[in-house]
């Protein structure tokens, strides 16, 4: 007898379907894979033909070659509709919506949304608009400006600044994939695109805005220009050494009525800038005292208190004012070539700091009018040269932009919509209305002598975390004096004050905080400090210690503050003086 249990082994006829079936989920799942790797090897390609191209683009309109901007941008257009057509098909969808697998798969769609409006929003139309915005149109011969040719290009600028804007922060809104380093790198590098499109334009556009009326479009139009020496340091870069009349009118500027400080005089009707900085900045008499003019970082005080001085000296009223420093032009000379001087020395961007900041006091020794007139000669070769149809050049381009990022060009315009516009560049060199985290540690030589040259400075700033609606942050900036004082002139190295060594550097170190926050307390060098300065600028608390940094010695000073707990980025400028800071930043964002 059997039992009713069948203890057979299946037969090959019954695995067979099963075999079968488990080959054709095989073979689709083979097939699956190889369509969605064919498609991210095409979006991959054609994603990197299009930042290729991108850039390319970008050089061609910054070169001003016109039919090589608009080549480039539609090759970005090409390739850009390709990689989204890889990136949108069914492959791809279904497998960038898998949890965790999918991740780098839909950072990629992503990243070919953006790219596709980098180059249909951006290069497209912005290449269409190079043939009005390339230097070889816009600077004619002569240097003069074709204010025309801007003023017909603000239209298109306006609506490709704003999409590189928006794409910008479409770009930085991309979350890290979860796995796959080269996608992520391709998303960094994106970014970066996108952040550099996006100021190009905008600073285009805003040049647009404001540059054919401050060259006088709507008739002549003259500027202070300050030559500031940042071998001695003030708020906006250095103290004011020279100075210059900058006329413009239909696109043409000169300058003229050069200067040394000496033939400023004092001010008898000062400007007044209201109680608040009158509070702060009353003592140091910067209304009446141009040595101590542009103490304050905010560039508009300085503009409008040269511009109120010469108004008393001459009777001219003035439309603005503008600053530069040795640095800038430092930059500049190395895009256009040196200057030869009447005896036949060349100035050039590898030696106009040195001899500006440095070896021209060694030269002339106590003897300053020949000093300041040697000054003046270099000025004069380098205004000269930038304002005699100089070609505009990449190389310059990329020199004054330099500069101007730096803050070591700055601008300030008595016209309130022109000022308006400029208050949130960086050649507006404004104290920003903006409540977000902010840390400015500012110097203000107090030796009287030349040894901010050989300053050096380390900034940091840190912050808890956002936990409640205040949260305690700390800034601390080290000072040190690279100096070795033996041969400098008195000038250079002496002090004020007596018994301090030979070369000591004095300083007062300003900080100013965050909108709203309160200084709770200050240190210099561990030990509690005495405020010689204190009060509020623009709503920041500002605080300042003095410092006594002896030859090869360095002096920390550190701020602590109660802060708002509030959104944005935290900013640390950067004060224009002779050396590059160290800047560290450690703050969680709220």
């Amino acid at each position: 007898m059997t039992s009713g249990t069948d203890t057979r082994p299946p037969s090959r006829k019954n695995k067979r379907p099963v075999l079968l079936g488990v080959g054709i989920v095989l073979v689709i799942v083979l097939a699956f894979l190889a369509w969605l790797a064919y498609e991210a090897v095409t979006a991959k390609s054609n994603l990197e033909t299009t930042r290729d191209a991108a850039n390319s683009a970008k050089n061609a309109l910054l070169d001003g070659d016109v039919p090589g901007a608009q080549a480039a941008a539609a090759e970005a257009s090409e390739s850009a509709d390709k990689a989204q057509n890889a990136a949108s098909s069914l492959p791809f969808t279904i497998a960038a919506a898998i949890p965790f697998f999918g991740s780098p798969l839909e950072t990629i769609v992503e990243i070919t949304d953006v790219v596709k409006g980098l180059a249909v929003d951006v290069l497209e139309p912005a290449a269409q608009a190079s043939a009005s915005i390339s230097p070889d149109n816009v600077i004619e011969g002569g240097g003069r400006v074709n204010l025309q040719s801007l003023t017909e290009a603000e239209p298109i600028l306006s609506e490709t600044s704003a999409a590189a804007q928006n794409l910008y922060a479409q770009a930085q809104a991309i979350e890290a994939p979860a796995y796959l380093g080269v996608v992520d790198d391709a998303r960094v590098q994106l970014e970066n695109q996108t952040h550099d499109l996006s100021g190009l334009l905008t600073n285009t556009y805003t040049a647009s805005r404001i540059v054919p009326s401050m060259m006088g479009a709507n008739g002549p139009r003259s500027y202070f220009l300050a030559f500031q020496t940042n071998a001695e340091a003030r708020g906006t870069g250095g103290l004011l050494g020279g100075f210059g009349i900058v006329r413009a009118d239909n696109g043409t500027a000169r300058v003229d009525t050069l200067g040394s400080n000496r033939e400023l005089e004092f001010a008898e009707q000062p400007i007044d800038l209201g109680p608040e900085y009158n509070a702060l900045w009353g003592p140091r008499n910067t209304t009446t005292d141009f040595r101590n003019s542009n103490a304050s970082p905010h560039f508009p005080y300085a503009g409008q208190i040269w511009t109120s001085m010469w108004a008393e000296q001459t009777g001219e009223k003035l439309d603005g004012a503008i600053a530069t420093d040795p640095i800038a032009l430092g930059y500049i000379l190395d895009a256009t070539g040196p200057v030869t001087l009447a005896d036949g020395e060349v100035i050039s961007g590898d030696n106009v700091v040195e001899v500006t900041l440095s070896t021209a006091y060694a030269r002339f020794g106590e003897d300053q009018l020949a000093r300041k007139n040697y000054l003046q000669e270099i000025s004069q070769a380098v205004v000269s040269k930038m304002t005699t149809g100089v070609a505009p050049t990449r190389k310059l381009l990329d020199a004054v932009g330099r500069a101007g990022g730096e803050g070591r060009i700055s601008v300030w315009s008595a016209d309130p919509a022109e000022q308006e516009v400029l208050a949130g560049t960086k050649v507006g060199h404004a104290i920003p209305d903006d409540p977000a985290p902010y840390a400015n540690v500012i110097v203000n030589n107090a030796g009287g002598n030349k040894l901010d040259y050989y300053l050096t400075r380390d900034i940091s700033y840190t912050a808890e975390s956002c936990t409640g609606p205040t949260r305690k942050s700390t800034v601390t900036a080290t000072l040190t004096n690279t100096v070795n004082s033996d041969g400098l002139t008195q000038y250079v190295a002496s002090t004020f004050q007596p018994g301090v060594p030979y070369g000591t550097n004095e300083s007062i170190a300003y900080l100013y905080g965050t909108q709203g926050a309160k200084i709770t307390g200050m240190k210099v060098d561990g030990v509690n400090a005495f405020s010689v300065q204190k009060g509020t600028e623009l709503g920041r608390p500002v605080q300042a210690a003095y410092l006594t940094i002896p030859p090869g010695e360095s002096s920390t000073v550190t701020w602590e503050l109660e802060e708002p707990s509030v959104p944005g980025e935290a900013t640390v400028p950067v004060q224009p003086l002779v050396d590059t800071p160290t800047i560290s930043i450690d703050l969680p964002q709220c």
